[in-house]
């Protein structure tokens, strides 16, 4: 199944301030078709900042969403919703691991089997520690390397 984001590009700010921002509304997992069902129901329930005192309001259908186009008493508004399909999302949660059944293994015959070397022994002594499991003489004591 495909994701969809739901974008919305809106109208912000005023006078020469105003700009348009994007903003990801929502991820439908489905259909273009289920995906447009539900940005077309959030594009006739939005209610933009601006304008304050809207006159007129028009929904138009694009080839890819939704136009809204208020206008206000000095100056119209727009905001575009689109539904776009996810391709890469860098804070996505990364996949479930696949559990895959690995095929039982042949038992080992016994006359095929080498037996292993013994593992060799340690050439520094154990160190000693305390209850904790804290070293009692530092790693670093008595080393003539350092200043």
């Amino acid at each position: 199944m495909a994701i969809w984001g739901l974008v919305i590009e809106t109208t912000v700010g005023v006078g020469e301030r105003k700009h348009t921002e994007a903003y990801v509304l929502t991820h439908v997992e489905g259909t273009r078709e289920e995906a447009l069902v539900e940005l077309e129901r959030r594009a006739r329930r939005h209610t933009p900042e601006h304008p304050r005192s809207p006159k007129r309001r028009r929904l138009f259908r694009e080839c890819d969403g939704f136009l809204l186009v208020i206008d206000g008493a000095w100056q119209s508004f727009s905001t575009r919703f689109t539904v776009a399909e996810l391709l890469d999302d860098s804070a996505a949660p990364a996949p479930p691991p696949t559990t895959e059944v690995a095929p039982p293994e042949a038992e080992p015959d016994p006359a095929d089997t080498v037996p292993s070397p013994p593992p060799p022994s340690p050439s520094t002594p154990p160190v000693e520690r305390d209850a904790d499991g804290v070293p009692v003489r530092p790693a670093w004591w008595g080393r003539t390397d350092l200043p």
